[in-house]
């Protein structure tokens, strides 16, 4: 079975490990541990007698509970599936710019949908070091590096695989000199109120503004495929006419609007992620030979002194963990691997593992 690209695939991990899928403990997958919310899975149950009609092609009910969310009107608002699919759509417009811009180490749908269209691609790498995570001199960079005015920004805050977060202000100078600028903020929903830096407040104001977001990693539900572009109306009456009808199923809608109004949810996963995360970091880093680097995500990029691809294979097989490892990320390769951030006992049981292989094989 070949390698996986993304994390989760725990068929090919099973088969690594010898044993049945449902044994695997997942860290190669940065999904919460929390959910899915009780309200999403309540609102998928009100909704089986409806699997005989066809979705509600505009999508008004979902739109309306995004817009409320955001305080932005619903003209704005794309719901689609998954944000890949959104993504695929950014990717066409982008396409026909003169070349866009990447910071590197890049998510590799990035590639894949930059390349499915034949874009020109210019790769600017972001600093790995722990301590330089400065941003505005980074920002400042990419500007004075921009190929011109008919050029784009393809980037993800906070940023994957790293988990660094980008300051709004660091990114509003590059919507002046972009014409195209696309944040995909899929991990921006694990920040509260208070410490996010999501552009969606100014997306009004910036007609070259497209934020992407996506329900899989906060609210546990991969397997809905859900995902939701705000950005100027006609860019997004024009993507639609590229797409099939009826991308978003109706289960997956009505979850995504349970979920959104579930502040219940919500304010569990803020207290819950932040001193979850500072201790795996802690456990990881005093393990010699492994130094994690600070996130604001749910996750934590990792570099180790040993193979990470040995790593995995050891802890599939004698302990039936999967970790990302990052060959798919070409500036990293054997020399990281991610993380996800997952509940108290989960984190221990992988910290004892490596502990257990990197110090006392």
């Amino acid at each position: 079975m070949r390698q996986p690209v993304h994390g989760g695939n725990l068929a090919w991990a099973a088969a690594a490990a010898g044993c049945p899928p449902e044994t695997i403990l997942d860290f190669s997958a940065s999904i919460s541990p929390l959910g899915p919310p009780n309200s999403a899975i309540a609102a998928i149950h009100s909704q089986l007698s409806n699997l005989r009609h066809y979705p509600e092609p505009d999508y008004n009910e979902l739109r309306l509970a995004l817009g409320c969310f955001h305080k932005v009107p619903t003209e704005w608002i794309l719901p689609g599936n998954g944000s890949a699919e959104l993504l695929t759509l950014a990717g066409r417009d982008l396409a026909k710019l003169s070349a866009t811009a990447l910071i590197t180490p890049a998510f590799g749908d990035y590639y894949r949908t930059l390349r499915a269209y034949n874009a020109k691609i210019l790769e600017f790498p972001l600093s790995l070091r722990s301590g330089d995570w400065g941003l505005g001199s980074r920002i400042d960079k990419f500007i004075s590096l921009s190929p011109g005015a008919n050029s784009g920004l393809l980037l993800n805050n906070p940023h994957n695989p790293t988990g660094r977060l980008f300051s709004r202000k660091d990114i509003l100078p590059c919507l002046e000199q972009y014409a195209l600028v696309v944040v995909d903020e899929a991990f921006m929903d694990f920040l509260p109120p208070d410490e996010e830096q999501s552009l969606i407040g100014v997306v009004q104001e910036y007609p070259n503004l497209v934020v992407l977001r996506s329900l899989t990693k906060f609210y546990s539900l991969p397997g809905l495929r859900l995902g939701y572009a705000i950005a100027h109306p006609e860019r997004l009456l024009q993507w639609q006419t590229w797409r099939d009808p009826w991308p978003v199923n109706t289960l997956a809608a009505a979850a995504a609007v349970a979920a959104i109004q579930d502040q219940e949810f919500q304010e569990l996963t803020w207290k819950w992620l932040a001193p979850a995360r500072n201790q795996l970091f802690q456990d990881l880093a005093s393990i010699p030979g492994l130094q994690p680097l600070a996130s604001a995500a749910n996750f934590l990029l990792v570099k180790s002194e040993r193979s990470s691809l040995q790593l995995q294979q050891q802890l599939l097989q004698h302990h039936q963990i999967l970790i990302r490892d990052c060959l798919s990320f070409k500036e990293l390769g054997h020399g990281f691997f991610r993380v996800a951030v997952r509940c108290q006992s989960d984190n221990q049981r992988l910290s004892k593992a490596l502990y257990s292989i990197t110090v006392d094989p």
